[in-house]
């Protein structure tokens, strides 16, 4: 592809290069490859199931290890509220449906039902009045445009979700009261929330003027950071001929390239265990304790596992490395990473079996939890085969696996579980170094998604998701967890749900 030496500029300031750019422009022309996925992972075959009478225990062996570790709290929190807002949208439009009709009915029930109401009192309006005389339209106005709260162009994180009897809570503001419960290391809470820029300012505003009042109350200190997801993750857009899409300037356009952008924000975390949540996904108070509960046994899970995996890493470092050493590690693989050899494996020599499993070992780890699939869109857990011929743990989206394909249609249909979001990481090796996260990274799982700029129809590129293509070559353990842990708000009805009212 030929660039004048303007775009090459602007390439160099966006923090690419031109193979980079070459490379996207070949993934629009020829797309991605779908994942070849070989089974559903189900409760005993690729999903550990954690007994009940054995919860305690990992709860207590999880707070004696907390003592010692790094621990950060990791939530993606840039994304705007405007999907959450799609049916109001429409209703300011005039299209009103059955969900429109119960936000109006329930409207006092809402966390923002007072700020809506003062927004309005200070323009002359009255809330009640407008609602009792069905006058949608300057209701919506002031919830969703600049003329009140802006809810329709904020992130969720910034949106008031939950009511208490000392006001309204934040997502993040929940994140920081779920976070003193089990990120928790010695009284020092540790969060990083990844924004965009044009918020970034509301974020720091609202973490100064809460932060005194929640240390106070749950007697810990919070170091909280923030980063902005970065230009140089940002993917070139392409015309429908698949030639570079450019403004009206000249110029060409780069786009964020989704959630997946983001392990390059998790790479610049220094700790040990990293967990990982979703911005929507928090509940009140009251039903906080089983979220809790299996944040620490995932992280017990991950715990265990390290430490299995640095005893293997020291038995293939040894002099002498015995038959038995290699059963070992191929037990370890099978049975609590649920990693398979490749075929022909049993035929290679005992020099490459030991490189393999070197290799596979020296990996970062995750303990995903897994909720039962309740008809939620989005990915799943499966076995797949990896580039190398292995098969291997994967949270698996609709859009990686053929459907056209008769057979894969099948299997994705067979699964049991779904994605909540809910990870805890080990970042680093069994000596304290941390691992380069993108280098484990399968360039090769990214989506093509058809948008439009200035009336112009053009194709963008997203990185592999976070949580699948960002993490495709980690080791991989999934871990069942209750429904009740996974509450996301994804439209604004859902915080007329129980679990995000008042007990």
């Amino acid at each position: 592809m030929a660039f004048t030496e303007q775009d090459q500029d602007q390439i160099l300031v966006q923090g690419v290069s031109l193979d980079q750019i070459d490379q996207q422009i070949n993934y629009f022309v020829n797309g991605f490859p779908y994942l070849n996925v070989i089974k559903a992972a189900t409760i005993g075959d690729g999903i550990v199931r954690v007994a009940e009478e054995q919860i305690p225990d990992y709860i207590h062996r999880f707070d004696a290890a907390a003592h010692e570790r790094d621990l950060v709290k990791f939530v993606p929190a840039s994304g705007a509220a405007t999907r959450m807002f799609k049916s109001l949208f429409a209703a300011l439009d005039g299209k009103s449906d059955k969900s429109v009709d119960e936000v109006f009915a329930r409207i006092t029930d809402f966390a923002f039902y007072e700020d809506l109401k003062a927004a309005m009192a200070a323009k002359g309006q009255d809330l009640d009045k407008a609602v009792a005389e069905n006058d949608r339209k300057t209701v919506l106005t002031f919830l969703l445009t600049d003329e009140g709260l802006e809810y329709g162009s904020l992130p969720k994180g910034l949106l008031k979700f939950h009511q208490y009897i000392d006001g309204p809570r934040t997502p993040v503001e929940e994140h920081l009261v779920e976070g003193a419960a089990y990120a928790n290391s010695d009284g020092l809470v540790k969060l990083h929330f990844t924004v965009s820029p044009e918020h970034r300012d509301r974020f720091e505003q609202l973490i100064h003027d809460q932060k005194a009042d929640y240390e106070a109350w749950l007697g810990v200190t919070f170091d909280i950071t923030f980063s902005e997801q970065k230009k140089s993750t940002d993917t070139i857009s392409v015309n429908p001929d698949n030639s570079p899409f450019r403004n009206a300037d000249g110029s060409l356009l780069f786009r964020p390239a989704g959630h997946g952008a983001l392990i390059e924000n998790l790479n610049d975390i220094q700790a040990d265990i990293v967990f990982i949540k979703n911005i929507d996904n928090v509940v009140p108070d009251e039903i906080k304790e089983q979220t809790v509960t299996y944040k620490k046994v995932l992280a017990t899970v991950l715990l265990d596992a390290q430490q299995q995996i640095a005893r293997i890493q020291g038995l293939l470092d040894s002099d002498d490395i015995s038959d038995g050493y290699l059963a070992e590690a191929d037990e370890l693989f099978r049975r609590t990473l649920f990693t398979l050899p490749p075929e022909g494996f049993e035929g290679l020599s005992k020099e490459e079996k030991v490189d393999y499993f070197r290799r596979k070992l020296n990996r970062p780890v995750r303990a995903c939890g897994m909720v039962k699939n309740v008809g939620e869109p989005g990915g799943g857990p499966f076995w797949a085969r990896n580039q190398d011929g292995s098969v291997s743990l994967q949270v698996v989206e609709s859009a990686q696996i053929d459907l056209g394909n008769p057979a894969q249609k099948a299997i994705f249909d067979e699964a049991t579980h779904f994605n909540p979001v809910d990870l805890v990481c080990g970042l680093k090796d069994h000596n304290g170094r941390k691992y380069d996260l993108p280098a484990f990274r399968d360039p090769l799982t990214g989506f093509i998604t058809a948008k439009s700029k200035d009336g112009k129809d053009l194709k963008a590129q997203e990185l592999p998701g976070l949580w699948n293509g960002a993490m495709a070559d980690w080791n991989t353990i999934f871990v069942e967890v209750p429904l009740i842990t996974f509450n996301p708000v994804k439209t604004v009805n859902d915080l007329l749900r129980k679990e995000h009212q008042p007990a």
